[in-house]
């Protein structure tokens, strides 16, 4: 039997070499999309919640000279005092099928987080509430979205057979975008809107309003400050990801929805999914990964749900009426066959709000384990 060699991640080359393992895994299976390779380098090296809140290592799992595994473990300062806990993270989890592999990968990543004084080690999750998380334990028939996991059955085997147990699950639904609006729910928008003074934001505008583009992510951390394990995003954090989602803002798939005073009352940020750009483009922007991704904005019949909800001092009024009657009716009007939902934790409340669709799947069900280290 060969040896085997469990190597820490130091130099530039070999995070590449990191990044880029799993296009070689799954390079035959065509469930697989691809994350770019530039996108995960800076996660790893300049992210603002790794340089300020988290220490991290990474290892790549050798076989005759040749990768077949790696892993992440993540010590996230400012969610352990949050939550008053000593837990590691494990992420960026791949390995060939082979349990030995995924053995000697938890164990480094286990001996490490012991080492650090951490109690627990549970994933797979990111650096923080943004990044790519939960196992698919359910659906691994259906295309994921290109901002989530995609990991094929026998991960949750080595996971258990490891002695990992669920912490949670996250689920996410497929839904009929064609459906349009019920009248009721028109009439309730309608109502809503003029009783509390509400308006629509103009997205075209958006990038240029400062103070609503901070307010957004302010409610954004309102809206999922009950949510188990959610950590609320820092100003760096904030000022990141407007950059990204500002950019990518369409009026046809988003809404947000501000009070008398130019406060968010609540939101719904939608995308064109990049499933099949992100495959096509194999992780590299250049030559041509620009021009699916350009194309796939451009041209598309389904749809990513990623940021939904409320501030919390709307939650009980009911204002998610007014999102989804605004979504569905553009979804009808620009000829939308699928919308599929981020994954939410399943016994988050919030989770119902699909209810109001009537045609809708379970998609996709996802697990987040944790394991004791003592």
């Amino acid at each position: 039997m060969n040896p085997m060699e469990i190597v820490e991640v130091k130099t530039i080359s070999q995070i590449r070499k990191f990044v880029r393992f799993p296009h070689k895994l799954f390079r035959n299976d065509p469930k697989y999309v691809p994350a770019l390779d530039s996108d995960e380098v800076e996660t790893l090296t300049k992210s603002p919640v790794l340089l300020n809140d988290c220490s991290m290592k990474m290892w790549l799992a050798y076989k005759d000279s040749s990768i077949v595994g790696r892993i992440a473990c993540i010590i996230n300062r400012r969610y352990n005092q949050l939550y008053n806990l000593k837990r590691a993270r494990f992420g960026w989890w791949d390995t060939v099928e082979d349990y030995e592999v995924a053995e000697a990968l938890f164990h480094r990543a286990e001996q490490w987080a012991l080492s650090e004084g951490m109690t627990e080690i549970h994933g797979p999750v990111g650096l923080n509430n943004m990044g790519r998380q939960g196992l698919v334990i359910y659906g691994f028939d259906k295309d994921p979205q290109a901002t989530n996991l995609y990991n094929p059955p026998y991960y949750v085997e080595f996971v258990e057979r490891y002695g990992f147990t669920k912490e949670l699950d996250w689920v996410q639904y497929g839904l009929n975008a064609s459906q349009g609006a019920p009248d009721k729910l028109k009439r309730i928008s309608s109502m809503l809107m003029e009783r509390h003074k509400l308006r629509f934001v103009d997205i075209k505008s958006l990038k240029l309003d400062s103070p609503v583009v901070g307010d957004f992510f302010v409610k954004f951390n309102e809206a999922f400050s009950n949510v188990p394990n959610f950590v609320p995003f820092s100003d760096a954090e904030i000022k990141k990801m407007a950059k990204f989602y500002i950019g990518v803002l369409k009026p046809e798939l988003s809404c947000i929805v501000v009070d008398e005073n130019n406060e968010i009352a609540c939101f719904a940020v939608c995308i064109p999914s990049l499933t099949e750009a992100f495959r096509k483009a194999r992780g590299k922007i250049f030559p041509l990964g620009w021009y699916y991704i350009a194309r796939a904005f451009r041209k598309y019949d389904t749809i990513d749900l990623m940021l939904v909800g409320s501030a919390d001092k709307w939650n009980s009024k009911g204002v998610s009426a007014i999102y989804h009657t605004y979504l569905a009716q553009s979804f009808m009007d620009n000829r939308i066959k699928l919308a599929i939902t981020n994954p939410q934790i399943e016994t988050n409340n919030a989770v119902n709000v699909w209810d109001r669709y009537d045609d809708k799947i379970l998609y996709i069900k996802r697990r987040c384990y944790i394991k004791n280290l003592i």
